[in-house]
C-alpha cells in the first residue's frame, strides 16, 4: 500500500455514517424529490449530524446536478458526496457539482461480479479494473488530497473474492480513501458477509476506510451491516426509513440505535449522530416521498414504543426497562404510548386516563374499563378521543328508571321509516311502534308513544347534533339532543340535554334521547314541589349535563 488516507472523517472508534437517502433512497419507485425537497432533507440530515450526505447522481439529469450543487453550496458541517460511474463524463460532472462543498466526497463505482461484467457492462475483469483505477486517480487529481474519493465495487458480495481484493488494493494505490463493499442485491447473509469484509479490512484497512452498503432483499440489510462493523468496517451506507431500490437499504435509525444500545457487542465504537433527531427526520422523509412508515417499523414506527397487552403495560408502568431496550426520548419522542385495546388491563387504562386528565378508581374505573373493552371489540383502534368521550358520557349519564331494552327500525329509499322500541320504566315494560321521516325520527316517536302514558307528558325535540369522535368508518358517533316537555299546567317548562355515544349512530341517538327523557322525568317531582301549586310558573328549568371536552 502506498496511498495515504487523506481525511477519513471519523475519529478513532467512530463509525462514519454515510447517508444515501437522497441518492439510493430516491431510487425507490415513486420517491422522486424536487431540488427544494432534497435541500430540506439535507438540512434534516445535517441536524442529525451524519458524516456524509450523498446528495445524488449529477450525471443522471440537469435537475439532479442542480440539486447536488445547491446542497453542496448551502450545507455546512457535513461532507457532500456525488455518485459517478467509472465512465467518461460522469466523474467530471460529479466533481463540478460538489467542488464548492465545504467537504467534497467523490463516489465512483463499477461492477465487479462476473454476472454484471458479462451481461451488463460487456467487459472483462481487466477492463473493469483499469476503469476503476483511472477514475479514482482522476478524482484524486481533480479534488486534491484533502477531499474524499470513494470507490464502490458494485455487486461485491457476488464477486470472486480474489478479484475483489485485487481491485480494492489497486484503487487504494490510485488514491481511494474509502473502499465500499456493497451487497447490491441483498444476497449475503451476516456470517459470510462479515468474512468477506474482514478479508478486505486485512488487505487495505490500514490505508483506507472500509465501507459497506447493504440492501434488504432478504431482510438482512441491518444485520449484514452490523456484522460488517464487527469485522472491521468503519463506514456504513444507510438511508432514513430504509428507503431505497426494491426492498430498500440498511436503515439509518436501526444501525445507529443498534450501535448505541449494544455497546458491548461493538466495543469502543459509536457514531456522532444526534439520535434525538431520528423521529423528525423519519417523518420528514416519509412526508416528502409519500412512503408511509409501517407501524411496526423498528425505532421510528408508530408502534415502536406502544404497548397494548395488559401484561406489557403493567411491566412498563412499573419499570420501562421491562419491555423497552431504549428510551423513546433517545429517538426524539416524548414518551411511550399505552395503546388501549381488548388485551389491555385496568392498570394500563387507569394510567392512560390519568395522562388524559381523569383520575378514576373503583366502580367508576370498572365501568369505563368494561365500556372500553366492548368498544375495542367493535372498532380497530381505541383512541384518546374515544376514551375522553367514554368518560364524558359516564359523567352525563342519568339513571332514573327509563332503560332501553331493545330497538328495531326499517327504512327504505323514498319511503317512511318504522321504528320499534322496548323500554322498562321501573317494573313496567313498554313497547311501541311509530313511523317517521327517517330511522331516528321513527324511533324517537316510538319512545314518545311508549312513555307518554306513564309520565303524562310528551317529549319535544328542539336540537339534534351528531358528530364523529374520531376519523374512520368505525368511528364512534356522539349525539347531543336538547328537549323540552310538552305544555302541562301542573309543571313549569323544562329544557334538558342528553348525550349518546356509540359506533352505531342510531344507537347513539337513542341513548341521547333516553337520557333526556330521564332528566325530564327526574325534574318533574322537583318542579311540582317548587311551584306555586297551580302550575302558573313560567320560568324555565334547565338541567344540563357536563359537556364533552
Amino acid at each position: 500500500m502506498t496511498a495515504e488516507v487523506g481525511r477519513p472523517g471519523a475519529a478513532a472508534g467512530q463509525i462514519r455514517i454515510f447517508d444515501t437517502t437522497l441518492r439510493d433512497g430516491e431510487q425507490a419507485p415513486g420517491a422522486g424529490l424536487t431540488a427544494a425537497e432534497k435541500l430540506e432533507v439535507a438540512r434534516a440530515l445535517a441536524r442529525l449530524d451524519v458524516d456524509v450526505i450523498e446528495a445524488g447522481f449529477p450525471a443522471s439529469s440537469p435537475g439532479d446536478f442542480d440539486a447536488v450543487h445547491r446542497i453542496a453550496k448551502e450545507t455546512r458541517g457535513v461532507a457532500i458526496a456525488a455518485l459517478a460511474r467509472c465512465r467518461d463524463g460522469d466523474p467530471q460532472r460529479a466533481v463540478e457539482a460538489i467542488r464548492i462543498a465545504e467537504r467534497a466526497h467523490l463516489h465512483v463505482f463499477i461492477a465487479t461480479s462476473d454476472i454484471h461484467l458479462k451481461h451488463k457492462l460487456r467487459m472483462s475483469r481487466e477492463e473493469a479494473l483499469e476503469a476503476a483505477v483511472r477514475w479514482v486517480r482522476y478524482g484524486r487529481e481533480a479534488l486534491g488530497r484533502d477531499a474524499e474519493v470513494e470507490f464502490s465495487a458494485e455487486d461485491a458480495s457476488r464477486t470472486d473474492p480474489e478479484f475483489l481484493l485485487q481491485v480494492c488494493e489497486a484503487v487504494v494505490d490510485a488514491g481511494a480513501t474509502t473502499v465500499n463493499i456493497p451487497d447490491t442485491v441483498g444476497y449475503a447473509i451476516p456470517s459470510e458477509f462479515a468474512a468477506l469484509v474482514g478479508r478486505v479490512v486485512d488487505r487495505v484497512g490500514s490505508a483506507a476506510v472500509v465501507s459497506v452498503h447493504c440492501h434488504n432483499d432478504l431482510g438482512l440489510a441491518t444485520a449484514n451491516t452490523l456484522a460488517a462493523v464487527q469485522a472491521g468496517a468503519r463506514q456504513v451506507e444507510v438511508t432514513v426509513n430504509g428507503l431505497g431500490e426494491r426492498a430498500g437499504n440498511a436503515s439509518l435509525e436501526e444501525v445507529v440505535m443498534a450501535l448505541r444500545t449494544r455497546p458491548t457487542q461493538f466495543a469502543g465504537l459509536g457514531t456522532r449522530v444526534q439520535t434525538e433527531q431520528l423521529t423528525n427526520a423519519s417523518r420528514l422523509v416519509s412526508y416528502l416521498t409519500g412512503f408511509v412508515v409501517q407501524p411496526n417499523k423498528a425505532i421510528v414506527g408508530a408502534n415502536a414504543f406502544a404497548h397494548e397487552s395488559g401484561i406489557h403495560q403493567d411491566g412498563v408502568i412499573k419499570n420501562p426497562l421491562t419491555y423497552e431496550i431504549m428510551t423513546p426520548q433517545s429517538v426524539g419522542l416524548s414518551g411511550s404510548t399505552l395503546s388501549i385495546g381488548k388485551l389491555s388491563g385496568r392498570r394500563g387504562l387507569q394510567t392512560k386516563l390519568r395522562e388524559l386528565g381523569f383520575d378514576l378508581e373503583g366502580d367508576a374505573l370498572d365501568t369505563v374499563y368494561r365500556q372500553t373493552i366492548a368498544l375495542a371489540d367493535a372498532k380497530k383502534d381505541v383512541t384518546d378521543a374515544d376514551l375522553v368521550a367514554l368518560v364524558g358520557q359516564r359523567a352525563a349519564e342519568v339513571t332514573d328508571g327509563i332503560e332501553l331494552e331493545a330497538w328495531n327500525v326499517t327504512s327504505s329509499h323514498g319511503g317512511r321509516s318504522t321504528g320499534t322500541v322496548s323500554l322498562c320504566v321501573g317494573d313496567d315494560a313498554r313497547q311501541a311502534e311509530a313511523t317517521g321521516n327517517g330511522p331516528v325520527d321513527a324511533l324517537f316517536r316510538a319512545v314518545d308513544e311508549a312513555l307518554e302514558p306513564i309520565v303524562g307528558w310528551r317529549q319535544v325535540l328542539d336540537e339534534y347534533e351528531i358528530r364523529a369522535v374520531t376519523a374512520g368508518e368505525d368511528a364512534q358517533g356522539t349525539t347531543l339532543v336538547r328537549c323540552h316537555r310538552s305544555t302541562d299546567r301542573r309543571l313549569p317548562p323544562a329544557t334538558v340535554t342528553g348525550h349518546g355515544l356509540s359506533t352505531n349512530i342510531i344507537e347513539s341517538s337513542l341513548e341521547a334521547y333516553i337520557t333526556a327523557a330521564n332528566k325530564l322525568r327526574a325534574a318533574s317531582p322537583r318542579a311540582v314541589a317548587a311551584g306555586s301549586g297551580d302550575g302558573s310558573s313560567t320560568e324555565p328549568e334547565t338541567i344540563v349535563a357536563d359537556r364533552l371536552p
